[in-house]
């Protein structure tokens, strides 16, 4: 699958099948997220694959009942992956903490290399992070940045509308047009 056909064809996947992932493409998929660029190279991120149906049941505990990956994450997918990220192992420039970014990199490089592989993840930010930690035995200096249930998608979802360029993006300076 081509680049751009990877980038226009992830989705955010909320229900699943029961298909296991094999295990040579769940290292695949985490080898993706490995070569992540991050802040001055600091690679600050630590993934934890869950596939135990009771630990995926109690980090389940850690989302609120409105949280549509629930379910997910709760029954459906046959692996949850945490994305951790170190705040101290990475840097902080001008009031910016570089961590989120860096961990985001590696989240999103995780999320295409899921997708190029036929299978789909969906973001999780929305959820109780001193529970998730304490599920996951997650030391205190680390944060839990994000979840995402990982699976064959029960269906492919239809693109969500995007912004057009004209809308996003300046020419030199703020608020001048941007000429395609």
């Amino acid at each position: 699958m081509d680049l751009y056909q990877v980038l226009q064809g992830r989705r955010s996947i909320r229900k699943y099948k029961p298909d296991p992932v094999p295990a040579e493409t769940l290292a695949k998929i985490l080898d993706a997220a490995r070569i992540a660029p991050s802040w001055k190279n600091l690679q600050c991120w630590k993934f934890i694959v869950v596939q135990d149906p009771a630990r995926k049941e109690r980090l389940a505990e850690s989302l609120p009942p409105t949280n549509p990956a629930l379910k997910a994450i709760r029954e459906q997918a046959p692996v949850v992956i945490a994305l951790c990220a170190d705040p101290e192992q990475s840097g902080v420039q001008d009031g910016k903490e570089y961590y989120l970014l860096d961990a985001g990199l590696a989240m999103q490089q995780l999320m295409l290399a899921a997708y190029a592989e036929g299978l789909g993840t969906c973001w999780v930010c929305l959820f109780d992070e001193a529970k998730a930690k304490a599920v996951l035995q997650v030391p205190d200096r680390y944060r839990v940045v994000g979840l995402t249930p990982l699976g064959v998608p029960e269906r492919q979802p239809s693109p969500r509308p995007r912004l057009e360029l004209k809308e996003i993006v300046f020419a030199e300076v703020w608020g001048r047009p941007y000429e395609q």
